[in-house]
C-alpha cells in the first residue's frame, strides 16, 4: 500500500509590544494591521475553508486543509490566534477533531517546542521546559496529548531525543541530511546513507538510555521543489509531483513532505487552493491513502533502525551554527554584513540565566 502525508510547520514569532502586550501596527505589513492579521488572512484562515475548483475553475467543494494533513502549530501563535481571530482558531482545533475519525484514532496536529528554541543549544534544564510547556499547551488546546513535537528549525541532537522519549513522544520529524547511519533491525553492519536516507519508511532511534524513538525523514527532494519553484502553481501539478515518487513494488511506502505551512498560500498566493485539490486527487487514486505520522507508525512499525547526525537542522548547513557564530549562512543581501555579534549575545544570555538560576531556584 502506498500512503501519502503532507506535513505544514505553522509559526510566526511574538510581535505582542512588552510592555502593552498587544502588536503595534507594521507599516510594511499593509494594508493589514500586522504580519500575524495578513498572514491569517493569506494562509491560516483560507486553509481552513479551502476552496476545490474544477478544470473549468468552478467551485466543486470547500474543505479544512488542516483535517487532512499532519501539522503543528507555534503555542505563541494559537495565543495570538485564539484572542484575535477566533473562528480560525476554531477551525484548527475541529480539524483535529475531524482527522481522529479519519486516521484510527490519530490526530493531524502535533505539539511544538514552546518557544521556538533550537534545542541542541539549550541546557539540559531548558530542553525539557519547552518541551514539558510545548506538550502542555497542546493538551490545553486539543484536548490530548500529542504523540509527537515539532523541533524549532529540526534542529536535534541526542540529548534532544532523550527529552523527548522521556516525556513520551513517539516520534519526530527530520530532515533527510540529519541522518547519519541505518541497518535493519536485527543486523551488526550499519550503512552510512546521510541525505541519501530512504524517506518512504520509519526508523527506530535506540537512545543511551535505553528508551526509543521513531524518526521520519522527510523527502528533502521534493519538500524543496515544493517551497521554492511552481510546484503549487496548480493541483493536478502538486498532485503529480507527489504520486510520481513511489517505488515498484508492494512494501508500504509513506510519501511525505515537511515545509513551512505559510507555503500554502502566503509564501505562494492561493497555494492552499493548490493543497486542497491535491488532498482530493489522492483520495480518489487507488491504492493510494492519505495518512498522518501516527497512524502510518502504528500499522507499520520501524522494520530498520538509524542513528542521527549530531547538532543539526534542516536550515543550516553547517548545524546548527547560524545561532550563535558567523558561520556564513545569509541571504547575500547585505555585503559586509555578519553574525559575529551571535556569539557574544548568546553567552551574555546564557550567563544571565545561569545567574538567575542561583537566585530563584536554590
Amino acid at each position: 500500500m502506498k500512503y501519502l502525508c503532507i506535513h505544514g510547520h505553522f509559526y510566526q514569532p511574538p510581535r505582542e509590544n512588552a510592555w502593552l502586550e498587544e502588536i503595534e501596527i507594521q507599516d510594511s505589513a499593509a494594508p493589514y494591521h500586522d504580519w500575524n492579521s495578513r498572514i491569517c488572512a493569506e494562509c491560516y484562515a483560507p486553509n481552513a475553508l479551502a476552496r476545490v475548483l474544477d478544470g473549468n475553475k468552478d467551485l466543486i467543494d470547500l474543505t479544512n486543509n488542516y483535517s487532512r494533513i499532519s501539522f503543528n502549530f507555534g503555542p505563541t501563535l494559537l495565543s495570538w490566534m485564539e484572542k484575535e481571530e477566533p473562528q480560525v482558531y476554531q477551525a484548527v482545533q475541529e480539524a483535529d477533531r475531524i482527522s481522529r475519525k479519519r486516521f484510527g484514532g490519530h490526530g493531524s496536529a502535533i505539539a511544538q517546542v514552546y518557544n521556538h528554541m533550537i534545542l541542541p543549544l539549550a541546557n539540559a534544564h531548558d530542553k525539557v521546559t519547552q518541551v514539558r510547556w510545548g506538550i502542555a499547551d497542546f493538551e490545553k488546546r486539543f484536548g490530548r496529548k500529542p504523540e509527537a513535537i515539532w523541533l524549532a528549525e529540526t534542529a536535534c541532537n541526542t540529548e534532544t531525543l532523550e527529552v523527548l522519549a522521556a516525556e513520551g513522544m513517539k516520534f519526530v520529524i527530520l530532515a533527510p541530511g540529519q541522518c547519519a547511519r541505518v541497518r535493519k533491525i536485527g543486523e551488526s553492519k550499519w550503512q552510512e546513507v546521510g541525505s541519501r536516507v530512504d524517506p518512504k519508511r520509519a526508523y527506530r532511534c535506540n537512545l543511551p538510555s535505553g528508551k526509543s524513538i521513531a524518526l521520519f525523514f522527510y523527502d528533502g527532494p521534493v519538500s524543496q521543489g515544493i517551497a521554492f519553484s511552481d510546484t503549487l502553481s496548480s493541483g493536478e501539478k502538486f498532485a503529480a509531483r507527489l504520486l510520481g515518487t513511489y517505488n515498484a513494488g508492494d512494501e508500504a511506502q509513506l510519501m511525505h513532505i515537511a515545509t513551512d505551512g505559510e507555503t500554502y498560500g502566503h509564501h505562494q498566493k492561493f497555494a492552499e487552493m493548490a493543497l486542497a485539490y491535491c488532498l482530493k486527487k489522492v483520495e480518489e487514486t487507488p491504492g493510494v491513502e492519505l495518512t498522518v505520522y501516527g497512524e502510518f507508525l502504528e500499522k507499520y512499525p520501524p522494520q530498520y533502525e538509524a542513528q542521527i547526525v549530531e547538532n543539526t537542522s534542516w536550515s543550516c548547513f553547517h548545524g546548527v551554527e547560524r545561532w550563535r557564530a558567523d558561520c556564513g549562512c545569509n541571504s547575500g543581501m547585505k555585503p559586509g554584513w555578519n553574525q559575529k555579534w551571535r556569539g557574544p549575545l548568546r553567552d551574555a544570555l546564557d550567563y544571565v540565566r545561569d545567574e538567575m538560576v542561583k537566585t530563584f531556584e536554590t
